[in-house]
């Protein structure tokens, strides 16, 4: 069952109301949501801290938890209304097997040299066409995005990688994630990736990381 199918029947057993959960951003199979937002209609006025309360109950036993909820004006809207989303990649770099993080980091064998791979990132800062890091199956009318920031930080055996931007067609942050592993493997070099980016190609992408690495951490909205 999906994240938004489980809200949509919590808020049912709560209010009997039958509505349509509008988040964000999408999360795919194996993708976490750390900081998703989400809006509502409902007919009724209901306390925020209620509505909080009694939706999780009605979904207990299933991962999903609003932490916080309140009343917004009606033009309110989760998805459109976003300025930027920031992303989160995590590799666990090392030749033991997951044990905690098992489904929530992607592990690399191979050594990886973080540094390469954040120099090589720096090549798609800016507004470009990311048709090479786009899923076949991306319904977005246009490919070209603005990348606002991306990192690579290397702690101890781990390595995130983020990625801030108003907006991000499917797949590609785990397109991009799984490119730079070839960067830090040494496969390839900062003018791989921007010659796999000026090709607007999807066949010149990298492989796609998977997605129990990737969490969309937060959502931004206009003060």
């Amino acid at each position: 069952m999906s994240v938004q199918q489980t809200l949509e029947d919590g808020i049912k057993g709560f209010c009997g109301q039958e509505v349509r959960v509008a988040g964000a951003g999408r999360t795919d199979a194996g993708v976490h949501a750390l900081g998703q937002v989400a809006h509502i209609d409902l007919e009724d006025e209901v306390r925020s801290d209620t509505l909080r309360d009694a939706v999780n109950a009605h979904m207990r036993g299933h991962p999903v938890a609003i932490v916080e909820a309140e009343q917004v004006p009606d033009s309110f809207e989760a998805r459109f209304g976003a300025i930027r989303r920031h992303y989160l990649y995590r590799i666990v770099n090392r030749r033991a097997p997951l044990t905690l993080d098992a489904k929530q980091a992607w592990l690399v064998h191979r050594p990886l040299d973080a540094e390469a791979m954040h120099d090589a990132a720096q090549a798609l800062i800016g507004k470009h066409d990311f048709t090479t890091f786009r899923s076949m199956q991306c319904q977005a009318k246009s490919p070209v995005k603005t990348m606002d920031r991306i990192t690579v930080s290397r702690y101890a055996e781990e390595i995130e990688i983020t990625c801030e931007a108003r907006s991000f067609l499917h797949n590609q942050v785990r397109s991009i994630v799984g490119t730079l592993k070839l960067v830090g493997e040494g496969k390839w070099t900062r003018r791989d990736v921007e010659k796999a980016l000026n090709a607007k190609d999807r066949a010149a992408c990298g492989p796609v990381s998977p997605p129990d690495g990737l969490y969309l951490v937060r959502v931004d909205y206009p003060d």
